[in-house]
């Protein structure tokens, strides 16, 4: 009796759960739209092939036009060759969004320094700004205040005493 429900178990993990992990299924689409057709066998295999490409592709760090590093390079190399040496220009830096790819790749222990050097910058920035803000609003308080004073004086000076 035991082995026929631990069968039927499994089986029922093979037909239903097994199938909902490697396809989920979607939100049912609204009543307007027409359903697709179910893919084959080997239109599945063509998107599992392609998907694995773009996910191995987007794990080199320099990407390229269309996730295609391999092509990229080989049209840069092309390019460097044609330009020469004679104008070449210095490594640029990576990206704060490469930067982060790559310690993302590297784990927690990569990813938290790279995160905090990225939150200091962006506080140094706002905090930058508002004080130069600050030192703007302070500077038209002041000329507003000194207008005012002018015009304070220049009333008193322009009434007579009798």
């Amino acid at each position: 009796m035991k082995l026929k429900v631990v069968s039927r178990k499994i089986y029922d993990y093979i037909r239903y759960d097994l199938k909902e992990i490697a396809f989920p299924s979607s939100l049912p689409d609204p009543p307007h739209i027409k359903k697709r057709r179910k893919l084959t066998w080997k239109e599945r295999y063509l998107v599992l092939k392609e998907a694995s490409r773009l996910y191995a592709a987007s794990w080199v760090r320099d990407i390229g036009p269309d996730l295609r590093p391999n092509d990229y390079k080989k049209e840069e190399e092309s390019y460097e060759k044609s330009k020469g040496e004679v104008g070449r220009t210095k490594d640029k830096e990576p990206s704060t969004l490469e930067d982060l790819a790559i310690a993302a790749r590297g784990g927690m222990e990569t990813l938290r320094p790279a995160l905090q050097r990225l939150y200091m910058t962006r506080a140094s920035a706002y905090r930058d700004a508002l004080k130069s803000f600050i030192q703007g609003y302070q500077e038209g308080v002041q000329q507003v205040m000194e207008k005012k004073d002018d015009s304070k004086s220049s009333d008193d000076s322009s009434i007579k005493p009798t």
